[in-house]
């Protein structure tokens, strides 16, 4: 079970693009690709007959855009992953997939190896934002003075242990994995995200990650 490879399906309205993310995945021992769509509608399909673990779905694609398949995911209760393809210019369409519950996030001119891993992660229940995604939210957020101070009250009102629980959030760990690092019970870990979530107002693991990022988290 644990050697069986990651399935994925690309979603993108350019045959080019799939079929060049196809060959580069095929390279991999631990990834297959089982699907590919080249509009949201289809994308739509495929995952409810398919369910593959990740889909990888571009922003802006004919028909039903990347943000609404997102959506129509989650109201169906599609259970795979999701990686957002997004370009520089996508900005503002990256909260939009935060707050609707992706999984990643990936610039599409990156390096496949910043795919691959992005795959690995979320196919083992991690989050993936690639750093210079990180680092533009971050510039973003720093002429919003009022919503700093509002933040910092937010980062205080954490316990030390929370603290290090949203630390390893942002790294990607599942609670498991952080249940292992801090020699705590995952039914532990389970209680601080939930509070974390609380705390900072957030309603899942890629939204507490970019608080991290956004606030410059870092270990103490």
């Amino acid at each position: 079970m644990k050697n069986r490879p990651i399935s994925v399906m690309i979603a993108d309205d350019h045959a080019l693009i799939r079929e060049g993310i196809k060959q580069i995945l095929e390279l991999e021992n631990d990834i297959t690709v089982i699907a590919q769509a080249g509009d949201g509608e289809e994308a739509i399909e495929k995952a409810l007959e398919l369910k593959p673990e990740v889909i990888l779905l571009d922003i802006n694609m004919p028909k039903v855009n990347g943000i609404e398949a997102l959506r129509r995911f989650k109201d169906l209760g599609i259970s795979s992953k999701v990686i957002m393809l997004t370009i520089h210019e996508d900005k503002e369409y990256i909260y939009e997939t935060i707050k609707i519950g992706a999984n990643g996030y990936v610039l599409k001119d990156s390096e496949a190896d910043s795919l691959i891993k992005a795959i690995r992660d979320v196919g083992r229940g991690k989050t993936y934002i690639q750093p210079s995604i990180a680092t533009v939210l971050v510039k973003d957020s720093q002429n919003m003075n009022n919503e700093n101070n509002k933040e910092f009250m937010k980062v205080n009102s954490l316990t030390k242990r929370e603290y290090e629980v949203l630390i390893l959030i942002a790294e990607g760990l599942n609670n498991r994995d952080i249940a292992e690092k801090l020699f705590i019970s995952e039914k532990t870990v389970k209680n601080h995200v939930s509070n974390i979530f609380k705390k900072l107002e957030v309603n899942d693991r890629i939204q507490a990650a970019i608080f991290a990022f956004r606030n410059n988290i870092k270990k103490i």
